[in-house]
Order: C-alpha cells, then sequence, then structure tokens
C-alpha cells in the first residue's frame, strides 16, 4: 500500500501517460494515481479530450441557460423525475445530513445511449447550441472517466477492463451548475453555503474548471485545503460507490464549495461536473483483495441502484 502523505495541493497528473501505449509512462501513471486515490482522494488531470473551442462554447450555453426568467426555467424541472433530468431549482438539494438548501441551481443531462432504459433527456428550446455542447462533452468526459477507471482497476490489481462493461452505458450525469448570486447576505439561512461539504455518490467525478474559486477538500489532518486545477487540467476525485467496493482503500474525501466574500456574494460562480455512475446492476460489494485482518469489511453488500436511491433520498431528491 502506498506510504501515506499530506498533500499541500492535490497531484497533477498527465492522461496521456496513460494512454500513449508506453508501458513505464503507464505504470508510473497508475502508481501516481494510486498513491493520491489513497490519501487525498484527489488529482489534476490533463489531455482529457476537451477541447478549449468545446469549452468556451459550453460555458456560453449553460451561462444563457441560468440568465433565462425563473418561469421559462422552471418549464424544464420535472419532479417526476426527482431531478434526474433537466432543471433542478434553487435550494433543492442538500448535503446529506443537513436540512438548509446549497446555494445553487443545476440541470441534469444522463446517459444518451438508447441501449439502456433511462429517463429521457430535457433540453431547453431557448438555447440552440446546450444540446450539442453538452452532449459532446458528456461524451468527452464518459472515454476519459473509463481511461480513469483502467488505471484505477490496474492499480487495485485487477483486470484492466474490470470497470469497462460496468460504466458503459452506466447512469452517469453531467450536472451545470449555477451557485446563484446573493443580493442580500443577511436574508439568507446563517449555515447556508453554496455546497455543504459531502462525498459524491457516484464512482468518480470528473470536474471541469469553475469560473471561481470556492472549491475545498478535507485532508487527512482535517485541515481544508483549496482545489485549484490549471486551465487545461480536470479534477478527477473517489466516490462513495469506489470508497464501498473498495472497503475505503480509495478514498471518497469530504470536500466543498464555500461562500465568497461578502463583497463578492452578488457574483455568480459555475461549475460543470460529471458523475460517472455505472449500470444500476453492479454489485459494490467490497473487493476481496482490500479486506484483511487489519481492515475488516466496513460496508454491507448493495448494488449502485439501490445505493444511488437511498443517497437521493438522504439529499432531497428523492421522496
Amino acid at each position: 500500500m502506498a506510504q501515506e502523505k499530506l498533500f499541500d495541493e492535490i497531484p497533477s497528473l498527465d492522461l496521456a501517460d496513460f494512454t500513449s501505449g508506453d508501458a513505464e509512462s503507464k505504470q508510473a501513471f497508475v502508481d501516481k494515481l494510486g498513491e493520491a486515490y489513497n490519501n487525498i482522494g484527489f488529482v489534476a488531470i490533463k489531455n482529457h479530450g476537451l477541447s478549449d473551442n468545446l469549452t468556451a462554447s459550453l460555458y456560453q450555453s449553460v451561462e444563457a441557460f441560468f440568465r433565462l426568467p425563473e418561469d421559462v426555467k422552471l418549464k424544464y424541472e420535472k419532479p417526476e423525475l426527482f431531478g434526474q433530468r433537466g432543471y433542478v431549482s434553487k435550494g433543492k438539494e442538500k448535503a446529506k445530513g443537513r436540512n438548509t438548501g446549497d446555494l445553487k441551481e443545476f440541470y441534469h443531462i444522463g446517459q444518451p445511449s438508447t441501449e439502456v432504459e433511462y429517463p429521457e433527456n430535457i433540453f431547453p428550446e431557448e438555447i440552440s447550441e446546450f444540446r450539442e455542447n453538452t452532449l459532446e462533452a458528456y461524451k468527452t468526459l464518459q472515454q476519459a472517466g473509463i481511461e480513469m477507471l483502467r488505471a484505477i482497476a490496474l492499480y487495485l490489481g485487477l483486470d484492466e477492463n474490470y470497470f469497462d462493461n460496468k460504466a458503459k452505458n452506466g447512469n452517469s450525469i453531467l450536472r451545470p451548475i449555477h451557485y446563484f448570486p446573493i443580493e442580500n447576505p443577511d436574508e439568507i439561512p446563517e449555515d447556508a453555503v453554496r455546497a455543504a461539504e459531502h462525498g459524491d455518490i457516484n464512482l468518480i467525478t470528473l470536474l471541469m474548471g469553475a469560473s471561481a474559486d470556492g472549491l475545498q477538500v478535507l485532508r487527512k489532518d482535517n485541515k481544508w485545503i483549496p482545489i485549484t486545477a490549471l486551465p487545461d487540467q480536470i479534477v478527477v476525485n473517489v466516490g462513495d460507490m469506489l470508497a464501498r467496493l473498495t472497503n475505503d482503500k480509495l478514498k471518497s474525501t469530504i470536500h466543498r464549495v464555500v461562500n465568497p466574500p461578502r463583497e463578492k456574494m452578488g457574483t455568480s460562480r459555475f461549475s460543470i461536473p460529471f458523475f460517472m455512475h455505472p449500470i444500476s446492476e453492479m454489485d459494490l460489494t467490497c473487493l476481496e483483495s482490500c479486506v484483511d485482518d487489519e481492515n475488516p469489511k466496513k460496508y454491507e453488500d448493495t448494488t449502485a441502484g439501490k445505493f444511488l436511491d437511498e443517497r437521493l433520498a438522504e439529499i432531497g431528491l428523492k421522496k
């Protein structure tokens, strides 16, 4: 097992080292990724496949949607889908264990493949490029995620393609988020924040660069450190499903988005995470190789679908 250490910032890796075909570079990537995921659960990755043009165009269409009047946005909120597709309005989602909703609104784009039965995507007709841009980003980040899972599989001593048939056509979600301006900070609940501390539900999260600072991760010594990535990087972190599967060998680290200084509360923040989920039938039973006398099994057996339903209820998106 990798030696534990405290990172002052998240490690930066190049996905091309894994995909180039050079065995030495590939193994070095696997080793560095494993060390990071053992310790802090986050890495910054370049050569992920997203072009500058796609990123810029995507953010333009996302920001255009969130600038629409409230009554127009609400046309795309479908309560019967429990927030799994379309628009989710302000304050609907709260972190597990909290009663106060986060200071954000967001939009969900799901698996476009017709090979597995999922709810159909909903696209705003007012923003012509929204559909094309979000689906292109979805496809690109899904492929980058599959490569990351292959590296994780090798680190865990599994077949490189262990996750392929579980991640292909999985229940993944692209989530453009708008942390909206707070014009009157004194009128919001005292404990209201942009995103309260939480762990992600899924296998891994691939996060495109945000438009402003605020993301922080809780280090194992209980110190919060800022997460920053260069413009050509995305941040990739371990989710709770992968932590369960590996009996916490890989860390699903608690993170949050803090409110800006008071003088900047009236500004927006945008970010676009891709939550990589497997198919609902995936068995999340702890891997035998991750359980021993020093690390006894921590989690009950479950499937990805059952675990997702439990967590959606806990965060207020499903009754």
